[in-house]
């Protein structure tokens, strides 16, 4: 395991043994500190993985310690879509994961817990979890999606804006299972993109949680206030590790949306959404953090601990704030073969911009005013552009979507100073 993952839930363990926090709590965050070092599923080990992988990968662990998995359903293509069940107490959670084929941040840290719950004896939060509650998880809802590592189904529905068509099998299999175990909560588990604040100026958003409206005037009731309760304590959790890096989701209605819909059908929901971390390429320190606050939340489930939180707490966390593009470029020259530089900014995005790959140009221009999560200031200096489309200066085109690299040079020719180069080289290339 990577450095700083260990470090990661090291800090876990350290905020957990300090007295400030509620022993309840202490305890919480070292079993689940554990949990994400000693239970952490090895095959599982990169967020692309296909139906198989994960099946194979959780294989040893089903039918042990009470865990039960059951069939609820085929894909599109066929591929079994499954549930798993722990615990036998009179709270009923559901959690679902990986509804987006390319959002597994979840879908890892579920298998983390599957192990835990199979393997974990006679831990206290494993028991008081298995004698409390019912808790029933959907690993990968689009295994179709994930086989191509892509946001939506075989036959290209978004399924989380199926919820109230019900046109697709994986939408009716989530439906089913909702009305049959009809759930006091839920988990909406997800992945969103890269290029988002907290707030106006705030850091990169690491997570973002919402309890979603039920209803276009965004109204409040008993089962929502019972999810912004939940969402604010783990708002606390998560930004005792990754401070500053917690946002609140866009709680804007959607009638065709499932976590809203669920909401309204009077389970109390929340999502979550894992962003990125720096360093983070294969979301392995947000798979800790996930492991975190889903074990955090059951318990606090479990043992009513969140009917004492102040909701204020989850109002006054900062929205979400997306941002157009990964580096804005200002004030350069752009070298033009066989021509005269060129007074340009240029914004570009990362084609997956977690592991910041493939530099696409977003816009060419005047782009005062603009933002990138990233903004440089090159007034002064020189920008070498190479496309990937030619090599032929006489034939050169600078166009959006156009992958690119940027070399930044004190002058306009090839031998002059190099500053830097976008995107960075690889450590070792």
């Amino acid at each position: 395991m990577k450095r700083g993952v260990l470090s990661l839930l090291a800090a876990l363990v350290v905020v957990a043994s300090h007295g400030t926090v509620h022993a309840q709590q202490d305890c919480c965050r070292l079993i689940a500190s554990e949990v994400a070092l000693r239970y952490r599923v090895a095959a599982l080990a990169e967020r692309r993985f296909t139906h198989r992988q994960l099946w194979d990968a959780l294989a040893p662990f089903l039918g042990r310690g009470g865990v039960r998995a059951t069939e609820i359903g085929r894909s599109v293509q066929g591929r079994a879509l499954r549930a798993i069940s722990f615990g036998t107490g009179p709270t009923r959670v559901l959690l679902w994961s990986q509804m987006h084929g390319d959002e597994s941040t979840a879908t890892m840290a579920l298998a983390d817990i599957v192990r835990f719950l199979a393997e974990g004896g006679d831990a206290p939060l494993r028991r008081v979890i298995r004698e409390r509650l019912t808790v029933v998880m959907i690993p990968m809802l689009n295994p179709d999606g994930a086989e191509r590592f892509q946001r939506r189904n075989a036959v290209g529905v978004d399924i989380n804006r199926d919820a109230r068509r019900l046109a697709t099998p994986e939408a009716r299999a989530l439906k089913a299972l909702r009305d049959s175990l009809r759930p006091d909560f839920g988990f909406n588990l997800h992945d969103q993109g890269a290029r988002n604040t907290v707030g106006e100026n705030g850091l990169p958003v690491a997570i973002a949680l919402l309890a979603p409206a039920a209803d276009s005037a965004r109204s409040f009731g008993p089962v929502r206030d019972r999810a912004r309760q939940l969402a604010a304590l783990l708002i606390a959790a998560a930004g005792d590790v990754i401070a500053g890096r917690v946002a609140k989701y866009d709680d804007t209605f959607n009638p065709r949306a499932f976590g809203d819909l669920i909401q309204q059908w009077g389970t109390s929901t929340i999502l979550i959404e894992s962003g990125a971390l720096p360093d983070d390429p294969q979301k392995q320190h947000l798979r800790g953090i996930n492991v975190m606050l889903v074990l955090t939340a059951l318990e606090a489930i479990a043992t009513e601990r969140y009917t004492a939180v102040d909701i204020e707490r989850y109002e006054t966390v900062p929205f979400n704030r997306g941002v157009p593009s990964d580096v804005l470029l200002s004030g350069g020259q752009v070298v033009v073969p066989n021509g005269e530089p060129l007074r340009l900014d240029i914004a570009l995005r990362y084609e997956d911009p977690v592991a910041r790959r493939g530099l696409v140009v977003e816009e060419i221009g005047d782009l005062t005013g603009a933002q990138g999560m990233d903004t440089v200031d090159v007034r002064g200096l020189f920008l070498h552009v190479e496309t990937t489309t030619t090599q032929d200066p006489d034939d050169w085109w600078l166009l959006p979507d156009q992958e690119i690299t940027v070399t930044v040079r004190r002058g306009p020719g090839v031998e002059s100073e190099m500053v830097a180069r976008l995107p960075e080289p690889k450590q070792g290339s």
